[in-house]
């Protein structure tokens, strides 16, 4: 039966029901951001350098977790690890403040790999480096189960045939796989900086702010906003969580869009 003809049933109705709950704080929040108590603070100079430095910070991450992550999520589609596998969802078990702590520790000049890290001129303190670090870690996990499934419904014909000629796993990986999966790849690569897009704990420990040019004195968009509603009133933080929420929506669309696009290529078998 096909899903349009499908009865509007119990579960058709409490779907509706649950879609309306997680759309409705989004768009009061919108309402009320643009309308009700749209401030001119909420759409100052500062608040679209926040957002600027949210975005650069999690493309640069998404970036990162596909060079770092996608060998990991390819042998995890192809093997059983269930010990990669829970070591991959860690990040997403850990409270963010957690995360935030542990990279300070980490890049602490107290400690070996800080004082490591130092030598090579990396610091995670209030630093654009702290941010992207903080930011892989966390969209890690998203990004691995995205492209786990994303390699698992493939056929792997092709793949047992090209390693019997002699190819490495890593050539055919990076050679023939990849390539062949652009629209996914970079789907799960926005749906990962759409998640990184979202994080406050880590930062707030790690990078309260930014002490590096062009982005010196310049905070997240999430601590920014939280700042906003702690020194300024929420009238201020709604305006800025509002045009916060634009932005991460207009970035989860074009995932959307381009996930959309990849499965109906990979039904119709077109390239």
């Amino acid at each position: 039966m096909a899903i349009g003809n499908r009865p509007k049933d119990t579960i058709w109705i409490l779907s509706i029901v649950g879609a309306i709950l997680l759309i409705m704080p989004i768009v009061v929040l919108l309402y009320y951001g643009f309308a009700v108590y749209r401030s001119s603070a909420g759409l100052s100079n500062q608040v679209f350098e926040s957002i600027l430095l949210t975005l650069v910070t999690s493309a640069i991450s998404a970036a990162f977790v596909f060079l770092l992550f996608t060998p990991l999520a390819y042998e995890l589609a192809m093997s059983r690890h269930s010990g990669l596998e829970s070591i991959s969802d860690i990040p997403a078990s850990i409270p963010h403040p957690v995360v935030g702590i542990a990279f300070l520790i980490l890049g602490s000049p107290f400690t070996p790999t800080g004082r490591f890290l130092s030598s090579i001129g990396i610091s995670f303190f209030d630093s654009i480096q702290g941010i992207v670090v903080a930011l892989t870690f966390v969209s890690a996990p998203i990004y691995i189960r995205t492209m786990q499934s994303v390699f698992s419904s493939r056929k792997q014909d092709t793949d047992l045939y090209t390693m019997s000629l002699g190819t490495s796993r890593i050539r055919m990986l990076y050679g023939a796989i990849l390539p062949s999966l652009k629209r996914e790849t970079l789907f799960a690569g926005l749906t990962s900086m759409s998640r990184g897009m979202s994080e406050f704990g880590s930062i707030a420990i790690l990078a309260y702010y930014v002490t590096q040019y062009p982005f010196a004195g310049v905070s997240n968009a999430s601590v920014l906003i939280y700042n906003y509603y702690g020194y300024l009133g929420p009238g201020v933080a709604v305006t800025a969580s509002a045009l916060m929420i634009v932005v991460s929506m207009a970035v989860l669309a074009a995932a959307r869009l381009l996930g959309r696009v990849g499965n109906r290529r990979s039904v119709t078998g077109n390239d």
